[in-house]
């Protein structure tokens, strides 16, 4: 089943197309980290664009000068029923006057109600077109099978060699601003161009969201894609996924909760609270000596 709205274009297309100003870099004092002689820093990127926050726009802004330099008419993307991505694909959509078509994994979806995440791609325009759990596997013939054969694909996450390019320039932006860079990774295409653009000295650490051990391999595909191969000084902190994609425990929610009222900062729960929770709990385990300077990427507003 497909579903869609008439898009309405934004006045200013070049919001999204031209680069932003750097997003705000912001000291937190926390004495859990303080204890440890850790100083917390938090690269505020989900204040880099009003609509497309944090590493969003900068994987998709490449890719969007990419499809209208090409003349292309309509995107095409992939995502699960609560993807980010898709989200920020449909308002990148509406912004530029670009028709969007999001296919779905999972065609139980079709024909019931909306979740909030697609209600927003609907009304920003997106088509969604939902497909079985084991046909979403190939996605190279889905975009025909979709009606959008010679749209611009942009691949699920949005990580590709463009992307990459983007996400570089996050790292630059900390170049000499922290000892570590760490951000929460679906696809890893954040990770891969954020240890990149990181200057000499400098480290990423990511933190998968979704368990199973298969990014570290994800990465080094992608860098070799961008890069022509390896590219900076990064690792994988596994084990904090809890539970899995979108699982939000109570004891995480808490967490959240509790940054949120000790810092004024509201913690969006699916990647950022356990990019948090994991740096707490790799200071408290002794991952980071003392006088560490430690930044983490906010990608994402709740």
């Amino acid at each position: 089943m497909e579903r869609s709205v008439d898009p309405a274009p934004d006045p200013d297309p070049d919001l999204i197309l031209r680069p932003r100003p750097a997003s705000p870099l912001r000291e937190v004092r926390d004495e859990r980290f303080a204890a440890h002689g850790v100083r917390l820093l938090l690269k505020r990127d989900d204040l880099v664009h009003p609509e497309l926050p944090g590493n969003k726009w900068r994987k998709l802004a490449p890719n969007l000068r990419a499809a209208v330099a090409g003349g292309y008419p309509e995107l095409v993307t992939f995502g699960g029923a609560y993807s980010n991505h898709l989200r920020a694909t449909a308002a990148a959509g509406r912004l530029l006057g670009l028709a969007t078509v999001g296919i779905v994994r999972g065609d139980e979806l079709a024909g019931r109600p909306l979740n909030d995440s697609l209600a927003r791609c609907a009304a920003d325009g997106m088509r969604l077109h939902f497909v079985t759990r084991s046909a979403y596997r190939d996605k190279a013939g889905l975009p025909a099978l979709a009606g959008a054969e010679g749209a611009y694909v942009i691949p699920e996450g949005g990580s590709n060699a463009l992307a990459l390019h983007g996400c570089a320039e996050l790292g630059r932006e900390l170049s000499g601003a922290c000892d570590v860079a760490a951000v929460a990774c679906g696809t890893g295409g954040t990770l891969a161009g954020l240890a990149a653009g990181l200057g000499a000295g400098q480290r990423a650490v990511g933190v998968p969201v979704v368990g199973g051990g298969f990014l570290e391999a994800e990465i080094r595909s992608l860098q070799t894609a961008a890069f022509g191969g390896p590219a900076g000084d990064w690792s994988l902190a596994e084990g904090y996924a809890h539970g899995g994609y979108a699982r939000v425990p109570a004891e995480l929610a808490r967490f959240a909760a509790d940054f949120e009222s000790r810092h004024g900062l509201p913690v969006e729960r699916i990647y950022v609270a356990k990019l948090l929770w994991a740096l707490l709990d790799l200071t408290r385990g002794g991952a980071f000596p003392r006088g560490t300077t430690l930044a983490a990427v906010v990608t994402g507003r709740p």
